[in-house]
């Protein structure tokens, strides 16, 4: 895969010299803990016996790349004096657990401040750590669906449409508990006090929607799907179907990029249908007709170079593969897996995917070493490679 562009320094990120611990779970904390990772801090993720919840095959588990793993059992007498040994060395710890089970574990903030009082504690969950729904479970679908945002997807004759796991875990979870440790740790390096950070992801997915409930607010969004600028009710802002059952994404929201849009596609007299909205049925149904007649392979050649705003809809085995990625380097391969590059960039402290992902256990030994706790290492627990 073409990766030109992409730092040829090998750099361990501005995060080099960070210790951080990441008690396993699945979804957002490994996310968080990945970005992380790939930033340069030195991320070992606590795993328990008996594998990943969702068993997918570790060896495959992007999330896990540039960390390394030791398995603890905390409901073993000294698994959670495990775990504390790594807090009061660490600068920063993430765990997804219900409220109050890290409590129940004994690994919860009051033990690992004890130890450790300048720790910044990530806690990272769906609900929250108080509230009504704080102890109930739940997924990203059910997150967002309570912040309005999942209301605000899809087609308006449809049910909402689904956006993966990357609105509510990834997008309102992971970042928002990345940017809340990142800042607690700037504060702690300033004044010496480690503190708890709660990252809920129906608060981050809610903050999200900011500029959304401000146009709400003024009048300029409808409070229903498919109704407005951003979300497809706009027809020179959504997708369309090209005769080969491709897609193609139209963002002509300026005047002139707009302008430009129709006349390539040979409709400049529908200029003045941009602002009148009795005339985007109109527009939309015109539109389409247009896209139907060729090839998304065909559309993309004509709206080459253009500013039209216009691009091709890529599946994820095509989009490594776009020129425009492919000379950025944004996708890697990396141990015979292809995958998203560390992002964003830094001028300085390049980052780069330094390890695969990390298989549970396997780096009980060099932590142990690289930690200095020796009793990291148990004969029960020593995987092959230790």
């Amino acid at each position: 895969m073409t990766t030109a562009g992409t730092p040829t320094t090998s750099g361990h990120g501005p995060l080099s010299g960070v210790r951080v611990v990441e008690l396993a779970g699945i979804g957002p904390g490994p996310f968080a803990a990945m970005l992380l990772a790939d930033l340069g801090a030195d991320v070992v993720r606590v795993d328990r016996p008996g594998g990943p919840g969702l068993g997918i095959d570790p060896a495959y588990d992007v999330t896990n790349r540039n960390k390394r793993s030791v398995i603890v059992d905390l409901k073993a007498p000294d698994g959670p004096a495990r775990v504390l040994d790594l807090a009061a060395r660490a600068d920063i710890l993430i765990e997804g657990y219900r409220p109050g089970v890290a409590e129940r574990l004994g690994v919860g903030p009051g033990d690992c401040h004890a130890r450790n009082p300048r720790l910044v504690y990530g806690r990272m969950t769906g609900w929250g750590q108080e509230g009504p729904l704080a102890d109930r479970a739940g997924h990203d679908v059910a997150y967002i669906a309570l912040t309005g945002t999942l209301g605000m997807i899809g087609r308006p004759d449809e049910p909402p449409a689904v956006p993966a796991n990357l609105l509510g875990d990834y997008a309102g979870g992971s970042l928002y508990l990345v940017v809340g440790v990142l800042a607690a740790l700037h504060h702690a390096r300033a004044t010496g006090t480690g503190q708890v950070v709660d990252a809920a992801i129906v608060d981050g997915t809610a903050h999200l929607s900011a500029m959304i409930h401000g146009m709400l607010a003024a009048g300029g969004w409808q409070d229903r799907r498919g109704a407005n600028l951003l979300d497809g009710g706009c027809p020179y802002y959504g997708t369309y179907e090209t005769a080969d059952g491709g897609h193609m994404a139209v963002g002509a929201l300026e005047t002139q990029f707009y302008e430009e849009f129709l006349h390539l596609l040979g409709l400049d007299d529908m200029v003045l249908a941009r602002k009148d909205w009795t005339r985007w049925g109109e527009l939309r149904e015109r539109v389409a007709a247009r896209f139907k007649s060729r090839t998304r392979d065909e559309w993309t050649a004509l709206f080459e170079g253009s500013d039209a705003c216009v691009a091709p809809v890529l599946s994820l085995g095509e989009a490594p593969h776009h020129p425009h990625l492919a000379a950025r380097g944004t996708f890697t391969d990396h141990g015979g897996i292809t995958q998203p590059a560390p992002a964003p960039r830094f001028s300085a402290t390049p980052t780069t995917v330094r390890t695969g992902p990390a298989l549970p256990g396997a780096d009980a030994g060099t932590v142990a070493r690289d930690w200095g706790i020796p009793d990291l290492v148990t004969d029960d627990l020593v995987t092959e490679g230790d």
